[in-house]
């Protein structure tokens, strides 16, 4: 009996040669398993960047006290999924329905200002600027600025944290947001729609809002510079037609164009398809359009994966990589090295396989293994310098 695997060397010689390919639309998926694979500790002390929801959501409940801690917690208790942002969607509808009603000890206006307390820690904690030095975002932008492409690379992302911005900007590279102006810049969704910005402007798309975004006194979503007393916005993961109002409307839609459009391809790091709102868009579009397709590079195995790999089993157009295997064309496999794709490829095949695991799934790996992969390199480029060019 033949047992199927899967060799990472040649798929990752085929993603080299897609990444390459200037008329390939590239968008990139960035979760919050990003910003966690920044280690500003040390070696012996790992200390992430930004905590992941599970970590800011324990850091978020032991920051509150009285009246507040046990609304939260009963809150918490009565969600299967107890992580910070279903939490505070659960906060935000009671503030707006139970009037002077108490429920877990809170009325309206106190789950309104208990909403204002958590959006204030949240901000607190992933209002974080990155490390010295080389970063992963750094490595990020290098490769979207050394690329030759005739389309714009667009980053969506659910984070709120500004540490695209932030690398963007450090490296002086223009980009889009779909808001306009300075002062208290107004979103502009005739703008997201019309995508017709030049293609060395990078597209950032925030799905789930920013700690930077506020509404002014006529309810509308603004982007400032963050230091005023405005809150948080994004949508609720529980309140689907949350996500259909502005400015997520429009950004969802941009989700969506993109992957509808002719040959697009995702690719996603530190997301774990448990978003059940935007796993549903991707699925609905990769249906729709078969051209399109996703790379999901996970961070750990496949047991550990269930949510991608799901996915990945209902859409053949969704391949997804983690540490001992991966779901290709639905096929579930174990990694096996086999021949290598080209001559001296074990000098690349070490930035992704180490000690018999497959390490992109690793944000810090990923974005290395882009900025080395040939930015602004023709495939001819790449074959020389892995000394093919002698080759037929």
């Amino acid at each position: 009996m033949t047992t199927t695997v899967h060799n990472p060397d040649q798929y990752m010689y085929d993603f080299q040669h897609v990444l390459t390919h200037s008329k390939k639309k590239i968008g990139i998926l960035l979760g919050a398993g990003a910003p966690v694979s920044i280690n500003v500790g040390n070696e012996k002390t790992w200390k992430s960047l930004i905590p992941d929801i599970a970590g800011l959501t324990e850091i978020v409940k032991e920051s509150l006290a009285g009246d507040d801690v046990i609304a939260f917690n009963a809150i918490a208790d009565s969600l299967s999924n107890n992580n910070i942002e279903q939490v505070l969607s659960r906060v935000r509808s009671l503030a707006e329905v139970i009037g002077e009603a108490k429920v877990h000890g809170l009325n309206s206006d106190g789950y309104k200002t208990l909403s204002i307390t958590i959006c204030k820690k949240i901000k607190e904690v992933v209002n974080k600027s990155l490390p010295d030095g080389e970063n992963p975002y750094s490595h990020l932008i290098s490769w979207i600025n050394g690329i030759n492409r005739d389309y714009a690379v667009e980053i969506f992302t659910t984070n709120y944290d500004l540490l695209a911005e932030e690398a963007m900007e450090k490296a002086r590279t223009p980009y889009f947001d779909g808001f306009s102006g300075s002062k208290a810049a107004f979103f502009d969704p005739s703008s997201i729609s019309s995508n017709d910005m030049p293609a060395r402007w990078i597209r950032l798309w925030k799905l789930h809002g920013s700690i930077n975004w506020s509404k002014n006194a006529k309810n509308e979503v603004i982007r400032g510079d963050g230091t005023d007393e405005g809150t948080m916005v994004y949508p609720s993961h529980i309140k689907y037609d949350q996500t259909q109002s502005a400015p997520f409307s429009s950004l969802f839609d941009r989700l969506k164009n993109f992957l509808l459009e002719p040959d697009s391809l995702l690719l996603t790091t530190g997301f774990s398809f448990a978003d059940a709102h935007i796993t549903a868009k991707l699925d609905e579009c990769l249906s729709e359009n078969q051209s399109s397709a996703i790379f999901a590079f996970q961070f750990n195995d496949l047991v550990d994966e269930p949510s991608a790999i799901e996915a990945a089993r209902r859409r053949p157009n969704i391949s997804v990589y983690c540490k001992d295997g991966a779901v290709i064309n639905g096929v579930e496999a174990k990694w096996k090295i086999g021949e290598e794709p080209s001559k001296n490829w074990e000098i690349i095949r070490k930035e992704y396989w180490d000690n018999e695991q497959f390490h992109l799934g690793d944000f810090v790996k990923f974005a290395k293994f882009l900025a080395n992969s040939g930015g602004g390199k023709s495939v001819a480029d790449i074959k020389s310098i892995l000394g093919e060019e002698n080759e037929s």
